[in-house]
């Protein structure tokens, strides 16, 4: 983080915790460049960015002030879903979602997907070009089941980060994390079986979860610390549950990251009660806090957690690489992996795996963090101006989404169809429940920048949501 990016998020901390209240005026460019040592330009830039963000207004020669605003949206309480398993319903809605995101004229602030548009992703362009000109058959033939071992070092390496030891033979390529979590639910689980999820959960694993025959039990979760342990206890002492499945660090839709202590309890409990863990981490290498936090598998000693992830979120969807570790699974596994895909592009696998060789991933994922920690800060400031009063708003610890709810008795699925003829598309909490519960939330992608597009989308938004409040 460059000097004026940092000083600009210690006054916007400053301001969130009240040391500047609203409408006060703030210390002078040269006080702040002499009470921080930097110069006068690098407070003149951290003043443009909370600018920016809406947080600090300018008045000509007086200075800047903190700007006017509504008090911060409080955090969504613990969730209350349904606890008995449930067949799993809301295709046609997440079909709908996946068509949208397919339009190119919609803000799809209901999509998953990251910001591809970054000049750090350049060198990945330039390698998949040169891997392409040297026209190596190897490329248009099958690859090992286990997908390219240079890919698979690279992988071993950066799971390092996160505390988990693993070697290349303990790792098996896939087609994007959805392909891993798919083998990861059918190595452990048969049709007929019962699972557990934190609620709301990511909708692609639901419809996965749908086809293949398995309950769910939605488990209520903290929108701070995640999925409650106490409420899972009571679950795996009541079902015949084969395993729970997480996204513990960055969650989609929360934003939260498991405490360690958390972590720890949970693999504690699937150890008791001899159950798998199926870790989702694609958003891991996210976090917004250096080094990034800890995996579960990394605490992992038996081999009962299977570790999922991709670059679909860190750096392009359209790569379709992602790996499992499946740990005592790996036979079942594999033979999963061979029975549906075969093998994964082996294009696509040279050029990430140069690409985190020669020290670009790295500089891409510092680069995306401050990107979307500086997106979550305009978007929180701009739901806060253009959004209804007695909301709650998570606040994300890494990724790029955002959790907004309304109250119980707001149906927002009226809104989105309407939002939907002003090429606006917004994912309704509903798609990340088994039974169909958060009707009065949604999530909120912030992966691309603020532009004129964007604002006037969230303007809108907030105008549509403000309307059916008022009217309920």
């Amino acid at each position: 983080m460059t000097r004026y990016q940092h000083l600009a998020t210690l006054l916007a901390e400053r301001i969130e915790q009240g040391l500047y209240r609203s409408g006060e005026r703030l210390p002078s460019v040269r006080s702040l460049s002499s009470e921080h040592g930097v110069s006068i330009s690098t407070v003149q830039q951290a003043y443009h960015i909370l600018e920016d963000s809406q947080l600090i207004s300018p008045q000509p020669r007086s200075g800047y002030f903190v700007t006017q605003r509504k008090a911060q949206p409080p955090v969504p309480q613990l969730t209350r879903p349904v606890q008995r398993p449930v067949e799993i319903t809301q295709w046609d809605a997440v079909l709908e979602q996946l068509i949208a995101r397919e339009e190119c004229d919609v803000v799809a602030f209901g999509s998953g997907a990251p910001d591809v548009t970054q000049p750090t992703i350049k060198p990945l362009w330039r390698e998949l070009s040169r891997i392409a000109q040297h026209q190596e058959a190897e490329l248009l033939g099958y690859d090992s089941v286990y997908g390219m071992r240079t890919l698979r070092e690279q992988i071993s390496r950066l799971m390092l980060d996160s505390g988990c030891v693993a070697t290349a033979e303990d790792i098996l390529i896939t087609n994007g994390c959805h392909e891993a979590l798919s083998i990861a639910i059918r190595a452990v689980c048969e049709p007929g079986d019962i699972v557990a999820v934190e609620s709301p959960s990511f909708h692609g694993t639901m419809q996965m979860l749908r086809a293949f025959g398995i309950k769910v039990v939605e488990i209520p979760t903290d929108s701070v610390t995640g999925i409650s342990v106490e409420a899972l206890e009571l679950a795996l002492e009541q079902w015949p549950i084969k395993a729970v499945i997480l996204v513990s660090n960055c969650n989609n839709p929360l934003g939260f990251i498991m405490p360690e202590a958390r972590k720890r309890a949970v693999l504690n409990l699937a150890q008791r009660f001899d159950i798998a863990i199926i870790e989702d981490d694609v958003y891991g290498e996210l976090a917004y806090e250096y080094p990034r936090p800890m995996t579960i598998k990394s605490l992992d000693l038996d081999g009962r957690v299977l570790l999922c992830s991709s670059f679909s979120k860190t750096l392009a969807p359209g790569l379709r690489v992602g790996w499992i570790v499946p740990g005592r699974y790996l036979d079942r596994a594999l033979h999963m992996k061979y029975i549906v895909t075969g093998s994964t592009s082996t294009f696509a696998q040279m050029a990430v795996a140069e690409f985190i060789r020669n020290g670009n991933y790295h500089r891409h994922l510092r680069r995306m963090r401050q990107h979307y920690q500086r997106n979550l800060d305009v978007f929180t400031c701009r739901v806060r101006q253009y959004f209804p009063c007695g909301i709650c708003v998570s606040r994300p610890q890494g990724g790029f989404m955002m959790w907004v709810e309304l109250p119980e008795n707001i149906d927002i699925v009226p809104v989105c169809c309407a939002l939907r003829e002003q090429n606006i598309h917004i994912a309704v909490g509903s798609l990340l429940s088994a039974s169909g519960k958060y009707r009065n939330c949604l999530r909120l992608n912030y992966a691309l920048p603020v532009d004129a597009s964007i604002e006037a989308a969230l303007r809108k938004t907030g105008e549509a949501l403000s309307y059916v409040l008022e009217n309920a």
